[in-house]
């Protein structure tokens, strides 16, 4: 089979390369994968840019929905042809604390797919049981492999922000996470909700102000810190998200918080913080990361994502073969598209 390999930590070291079909153990199940999203990090793999250890080389694709094709001797809950999603964890210590707990996806040993072992940029890819969930009847395959994105914009929104009707929020990096926060946050009754990106990402703010965003600012070079306070009494926004993937956003964030204010860090970054945290201090803010989701949280999303409570019209942006990733990635890359989705 033909898979997109990330074989090198370069720039541009992602080749489709052929690979075997995967065995499967005894609590897997084989899927064949009939959509797979491209992510931010799965982009950011093919410019060099990472700030967490890969295992090269790997097939890329975390964002994926498929079919059973296959299933291992002690696989009970799911059969061959049935329509799934799978979460990202692909290895977990089961006997870890976190484990135990509820938070496999802050296991420190955890392995996701697609960096820590071959992904869904494939035909086939090998998934345990303990990671599936059923694709609603009606949820086509290539919105259902947005599932993943959306479970983060999910933990992001309503689990680590906790945001109600009437807060006010802005969004930093209108990629596909921040485009998400939004949708979610405006589902969660935020009000004014500020969108902030880059020259850039004019596209995609546009896109911000026609899913919810009240006030999107970056696309002209705007006053970002004198826009928002012209907004409510004037002291900022009672939650900021940071989603861009540049470390230096946070000192934005900081400046257009409001004091006793919260910022929740989804995007990231490798790069140092070459600025004070004295007004984390000063504002006394709470800064909260974000990172992943759990089965709870894709199983309300699957349900969202069934009865159009979320929609990805406008955040699914093109469907393509595997052979057309280039283009896909260069374009996801230059703000031309928000999502893109490969068919295997």
């Amino acid at each position: 089979m033909s898979g997109l390999v990330n074989f090198d930590s370069n720039p541009h070291s992602v080749e489709l390369r052929e690979a075997p079909v995967p065995e499967i153990g005894e609590d897997d199940v084989l899927v064949a994968v009939q959509a797979v999203s491209i992510c931010g990090s799965d982009v950011h793999q093919y410019q060099g840019k990472v700030s967490y250890k890969v295992n090269y080389p790997v097939i890329l694709g975390h964002e994926f929905s498929g079919v059973i094709a296959k299933t291992g001797s002690r696989v009970h809950a799911f059969k061959k042809d049935d329509r799934v999603v799978s979460e990202t964890a692909a290895v977990i210590d089961l006997y870890s604390p976190f484990t135990h707990e509820g938070h496999y996806h802050l296991d420190p040993n955890r392995l996701g797919f697609g960096y820590g072992v071959d992904g869904a940029m494939a035909k086939f890819v090998r998934v345990p049981e303990r990671c599936l969930h059923r694709i609603p009847d009606g949820l086509p395959f290539e919105k259902a492999a947005l599932t993943e994105p959306s479970c983060v914009a999910y933990d992001v929104i309503c689990v680590n922000s906790r945001v109600r009707p009437g807060d006010s929020v802005a969004v930093i990096g209108p990629g596909p996470i921040g485009l998400l926060c939004i949708l979610l946050a405006k589902l969660s009754g935020a009000n004014p909700l500020v969108a902030i990106g880059l020259p850039i990402d004019a596209k995609r703010l546009k896109i911000a102000s026609q899913i919810g965003a009240t006030m999107s600012l970056g696309a002209q070079g705007e006053d970002i810190l004198g826009q928002v306070k012209t907004l409510g009494d004037g002291y900022g926004v009672d939650l900021v998200v940071d989603a861009a993937g540049h470390s230096s956003t946070l000192k934005i964030a900081l400046d257009i918080v409001r004091p006793g204010g919260h910022i929740t860090k989804v995007g990231w970054g490798p790069q140092p913080c070459d600025f004070s945290l004295d007004p984390l201090v000063g504002k006394a803010v709470t800064l909260q990361g974000s990172f992943s989701h759990t089965w709870p949280m894709w199983e309300k999303v699957l349900a969202m994502l069934a009865s159009n409570q979320l929609n990805l019209d406008s955040i699914l942006s093109r469907v393509a073969s595997l052979t057309e990733w280039q283009s896909c990635f260069e374009a996801m890359l230059t703000g031309e598209i928000v999502k893109a989705v490969l068919t295997p």
